[in-house]
C-alpha cells in the first residue's frame, strides 16, 4: 500500500484548502463580518454558550470577537504545521503569551490550587522578559540556567518558559531536557526563530509553542499576528482568554497568513541557506570578534540542531570587534540590510539588540545573558547570498 503520510512542504502548500473544491474557489475566503444571523434563539444561545466555554466551533459565529471564519482556517492550518490538537490565532506574539500566561491563571481556579510561580531561562524576547519582570500579571519569576530547571520547580510553579533559538543570541535549549526536569509542570517554547518547519516543540514534550507569526509564518513584513499550537484542553481556556480580552487576529491578517502559507517552506530553506554561507564568511572576518549561529559547530557544542532540529535557522548575531561604534556604524552603512526590528521576511533586516529589540530589559539581565553593547542582529533574507555578503563585507569596518 502507497503511504498516505504527507510531507510538511506538501502540509503547508494543501493545508486550509481542504474544502476549496466543494466551495468553488482557488484563494481563501475573507470573511470581514463583525456579526452573524442567527438560525433562531435556542441555537444562537447553545453557540454562544459553547464558544464563551472555549469551543473551537459552534452553528453560528455570532460575533467577530468569538469567532471569524477566515481566523478559524487559519488556526486549522497551522494546527497541521504543528502537529497540534488546536491552534489559537491573536493580534500579536505578546497577545498569544500574555493570553498563555493568563490561562494558567483559569486552570488554577478550576484545579482548585493557586499557582503563581513561573521559572524561565534568559535570554528571550525583551517584551516577554519585560512582561513577567513588570509583575503586570502577578507572578513570581525565577530566572535560572538551563540546568537550574528541576531544584527552581516549585509545588506552586505554573510554567517553565524558554525560547530555543534564543532571541537574540541564538542560543540553544534542549527542549526535551527541560521537559524532563519540569516534570509536571507544563513548558512553552518560543518557536518564532526555528518555525514549525525546523522544529516541533510539542513532539518534544512541550505543552505550548508559541510565535510571532509577524515573523516567518507571515514572511512579507505586511502582517501583524500571534500563534499558539497545545492540546485542546489548554486551547479552550485560551479561547476564553481571547473572547475576554478582545485579542483577536484579524480576518485580513489571517487572509495574509494563508497567502504565505504555501511558501514558508521554501522562503525558511532560501533564507537558511544563505545564513549558512554568511555566518562562515563573517566567522573569518577581522571586524566580527564573535558569530553566533547555531550552524557553526562552535555554537552546538552539544549537537542540539542534530537533535531536536533539522537545521539552523536564518538569524545570525555578531559581535563586533570595534564596540559598540562598530555596532552603529555598521548598522547604518548596509545598503541590503534594512535597519529595523523585526525578521523573517523575504528582504534581510539589521539590528542593534541591546538599544532596540532588548532596550527594555534591564542593563544587568541583558549583559547576563550575553546581549552586548556591540552586538547585531542579522535576520537573513532570501536575496542572492553574494549580493548580501558584498553589502555585509563593504559595511564592516
Amino acid at each position: 500500500m502507497v503511504s498516505m503520510t504527507k510531507h510538511i512542504d506538501t502540509i503547508a502548500v494543501h493545508a486550509g484548502r481542504e474544502d476549496f473544491q466543494e466551495l468553488g474557489v482557488h484563494s481563501a475566503p475573507l470573511d470581514f463580518s463583525s456579526t452573524y444571523p442567527i438560525k433562531d434563539l435556542q441555537s444562537g444561545n447553545e453557540s454562544i454558550g459553547g464558544l464563551a466555554a472555549g469551543n473551537a466551533t459552534a452553528d453560528s459565529p455570532i460575533y467577530a470577537r468569538l469567532h471569524n471564519p477566515t481566523v478559524y482556517r487559519y488556526e486549522c492550518a497551522f494546527a497541521k504545521l504543528e502537529n497540534a490538537d488546536a491552534g489559537i490565532a491573536f493580534a500579536s506574539g505578546m497577545a498569544a503569551i500574555h493570553a498563555v500566561l493568563m490561562s494558567l491563571k483559569i486552570r488554577a481556579m478550576d484545579d482548585g490550587i493557586e499557582r503563581n510561580h513561573i521559572v524561565a531561562v534568559r535570554p528571550i524576547y525583551g517584551c516577554t522578559d519585560h512582561l513577567l519582570c513588570s509583575g503586570l500579571l502577578g507572578f513570581d519569576v525565577d530566572w535560572v540556567k538551563e540546568n537550574e530547571i528541576k531544584d527552581a520547580v516549585r509545588a506552586d510553579t505554573a510554567l517553565v518558559i524558554i525560547e530555543t533559538p534564543a532571541n537574540p543570541t541564538l542560543s540553544l535549549v534542549d527542549i526535551a531536557d527541560i521537559v524532563a526536569q519540569a516534570g509536571k509542570v507544563p513548558v512553552m517554547v518560543d518557536n518564532t526563530f526555528a518555525t514549525p518547519l525546523l522544529q516541533s516543540p510539542l513532539a518534544l514534550g512541550a505543552t505550548f509553542a508559541v510565535h510571532s507569526a509577524t515573523k516567518y509564518l507571515g514572511g512579507h513584513g505586511d502582517v501583524m499576528a500571534g500563534m499558539v499550537a497545545t492540546n485542546e484542553s489548554w486551547a479552550a481556556h485560551i479561547r476564553q482568554i481571547r473572547i475576554l480580552t478582545g485579542g483577536n487576529m484579524h480576518p485580513m491578517a489571517a487572509f495574509l497568513l494563508l497567502r504565505s502559507l504555501p511558501t514558508l517552506p521554501m522562503r525558511v530553506e532560501r533564507a537558511q541557506q544563505n545564513a549558512i554561507y554568511l555566518a562562515e564568511k563573517l566567522d573569518a572576518h577581522p571586524a566580527v570578534s564573535k558569530v553566533h549561529f547555531p550552524g557553526l559547530t562552535a555554537c552546538d557544542p552539544r549537537g542540539l540542531v542534530a537533535k531536536q532540529m533539522k537545521g539552523p535557522g536564518s538569524v545570525i548575531a555578531i559581535e563586533m570587534a570595534g564596540g559598540y561604534d562598530a555596532a552603529a556604524s555598521t548598522m547604518m552603512r548596509t545598503k541590503l540590510f534594512v535597519p529595523a526590528v523585526s525578521l523573517g521576511s523575504t528582504d534581510s533586516l539589521i539590528e542593534h539588540p541591546a538599544g532596540l529589540t532588548h532596550n527594555i530589559v534591564a542593563e544587568d539581565a541583558r549583559e547576563s545573558s550575553g546581549i552586548t553593547e556591540n552586538m547585531l542582529r542579522l535576520a537573513v533574507g532570501i536575496e542572492n547570498q553574494d549580493d548580501l555578503w558584498a553589502d555585509l563585507e563593504a559595511a564592516l569596518i
